[in-house]
């Protein structure tokens, strides 16, 4: 294999962590203080700017820029330092930027990574309609049957009560009929008002309280959730969800199934694929930014789908020293 043509190395993973840790130490500073916009900002700068030193020729398959009207990490932007192997590259600086500006729980910055022309392309439809689940689950669901078959689905899977079992649901307008339909079939549901990326790794964690997560969310969490659930052994089926007439065409135009359902292999199809996340605030999954004098503390989640390894690195960054390497505003 040429070196134009290698797959991504094992020591990708622990470059790409140190993405999501300059990403969750810019926007750590901006926790608790109401701009949205300032803290993903600052996410955004951090993340770009470490991505160009990780070696790779990456390109952003699905990011953040279009959706939030940014000019950076767009769809088509090439990051990396020109180096190592073709990837592709999904961003979520922030997943949670309303977790984050109110200083709430699970606000999470994230990156994934498979080979190039692996990872699924929305063409531009923002929104995905999503079922998750972990290892215990797999196999079954189907986010063609009822509410109903789903959840007595994944109890029986699991071995649990209906009762038993928790759904996690973004906590919108949209989903009153779902919250409505969960309710009545017997489960207990966890409303979040942000981050279902968080919440689809907390369905596929072994000691986690919930069960699946269900309803629509952001089409770039549903494309970094499946490289999670690559890496956990968990499952994840979802179908586009054109917000409107306009979407609705894009997608149509660019031939797009509005009815496929689309699998986890749909959605990744690489062997090799990384996930990186580094808490921004107290979380379920990880524990947020801490500051001390000249520096922070920083918990991040890193696996890989080849060889399934999970590590949770605790790291200790003098924040003088990350100015001068990593030129980051901190």
């Amino acid at each position: 294999m040429s070196p134009t043509q290698q797959a991504p190395d094992r020591n990708l993973a622990m470059e790409l962590v140190r993405v999501t840790e300059a990403a969750a130490l810019a926007a750590g500073r901006w926790v608790g203080r109401g701009d949205k916009k300032g803290g993903d900002g600052a996410a955004v700068d951090a993340m770009r700017e470490l991505l160009s030193t990780v070696s790779m020729r990456g390109v952003v398959v699905i990011g953040e820029g279009e959706k939030d009207e940014a000019p950076m990490l767009f769809n088509g932007e090439e990051v990396g330092d020109g180096t190592g192997p073709e990837c592709d590259v999904a961003v979520d600086p922030i997943d949670g930027t309303t977790l984050m500006a109110e200083g709430r729980p699970n606000s999470i910055a994230v990156i994934a990574v498979s080979e190039r022309g692996t990872m699924y392309d929305p063409s531009a439809v923002f929104y995905m309609d999503k079922i998750a689940v972990g290892p215990e689950a797999k196999g079954a669901i189907n986010i063609d049957e009822s509410v109903a078959w789903n959840v007595n689905s994944v109890a029986k899977a699991k071995g649990i009560d209906i009762a038993d079992l928790t759904v996690v649901v973004l906590d919108r307008p949209r989903h009153a009929d779902l919250i409505g339909e969960i309710r009545e079939a017997g489960a207990k549901i966890r409303l979040i008002s942000d981050g279902d990326v968080a919440g689809s790794i907390a369905a596929a964690g072994e000691y986690s309280s919930v069960d699946m997560l269900m309803g629509v969310g952001g089409t770039p969490e549903g494309i970094i959730t499946a490289v999670a659930m690559k890496c956990m052994g968990g499952e994840i089926q979802g179908k586009l969800w054109p917000r409107n007439d306009e979407e609705r065409k894009k997608a149509l135009d660019a031939g797009h199934d509005l009815n496929r359902v689309l699998s986890t292999e749909d959605l990744v199809a690489g062997e090799n694929s990384f996930f990186c996340a580094t808490g921004v605030t107290n979380g379920d999954m990880l524990r947020g930014v801490t500051y001390r004098p000249n520096g922070a503390t920083t918990r991040s989640l890193v696996m890989r789908s080849k060889s399934g390894t999970i590590r949770r690195i605790e790291a200790v960054h003098q924040t003088t020293k990350l100015r001068e390497y990593a030129r980051l505003d901190l």
